[in-house]
């Protein structure tokens, strides 16, 4: 074989390698290739991945639980101010006007009470200084009674016992002893009462034997001052 020959068996022979070692090469990258595009893939569908979990995140911050535990709060905080600044004072107000009331309630109930006992005391006392006299001392006893007297009641009194009830004691040598068995309150206030009085009378006339009366009558008391006084005396 001739040099020639052999220079250009060699040249075909790499050829032939370079040819092979580039489909080989060829070969080798494919794979690669296509590896290369599915991490590309992959790369690619992380971020999917990614907004799939930022939506979630986002559908966990802005889903159904939130808005209803906001409510919720806002439910609480409106009923915590209903009751710190209308039911509490409301019920505040209630308990001192009742508080009020019961103590407007038992004063009243006291006055009345004691207007009812004094009453009571002032239409005996009265009773018995108008009704009782002794001939040597009739006037000054009737005229002392006479001051316990108020209004038209003492006018009228003051008439009967000038015109009448002192001259015929004086002349006659009549006397005359009051008693008050009983006496009940039938109303009484600050300023009025009524007190139904019950009387026994004794009545002597000169040497004669004493004659006794029972009676009862409706007293009517006005304050004066510090000062039961009758207003009208009526027969029952």
């Amino acid at each position: 074989m001739s040099r020639d020959k052999t220079t250009k068996m060699l040249e075909d022979g790499a050829a032939v390698g370079a040819e092979n070692e580039a489909d080989e090469t060829v070969e080798t990258t494919k794979p690669a290739e296509a590896g290369d595009t599915g991490a590309a893939d992959d790369v690619e569908a992380a971020p999917e991945l990614t907004e799939d979990s930022d939506e979630s995140d986002e559908s966990d911050d802005t889903g159904e639980p939130a808005p209803v535990a906001t409510d919720t709060a806002k439910r609480r905080t409106q009923w915590s101010r209903f009751v710190a600044f209308a039911l509490l004072p409301a019920l505040a107000l209630v308990l001192a006007l009742g508080a009020g009331y019961l103590k407007w309630r038992d004063n009243s109930v006291r006055i009345s009470e004691v207007a009812a006992e004094t009453s009571v005391q002032a239409a005996r006392d009265t009773t018995i200084a108008l009704l009782s006299y002794k001939p040597e001392t009739v006037e000054e006893q009737l005229g002392a009674a006479r001051e316990l007297l108020t209004g038209e009641f003492r006018d009228s009194y003051t008439s009967l016992t000038n015109d009448v009830v002192i001259p015929g004691a004086k002349e006659k040598q009549i006397s005359a002893v009051a008693s008050v068995p009983a006496a009940a309150s039938v109303s009484a206030t600050q300023t009025e009462a009524v007190v139904l009085v019950f009387v026994n009378q004794t009545v002597i006339v000169g040497q004669d034997a004493p004659t006794d009366t029972a009676s009862s009558v409706r007293v009517t008391l006005e304050k004066v001052g510090d000062r039961w006084l009758i207003s009208k005396f009526d027969p029952v």
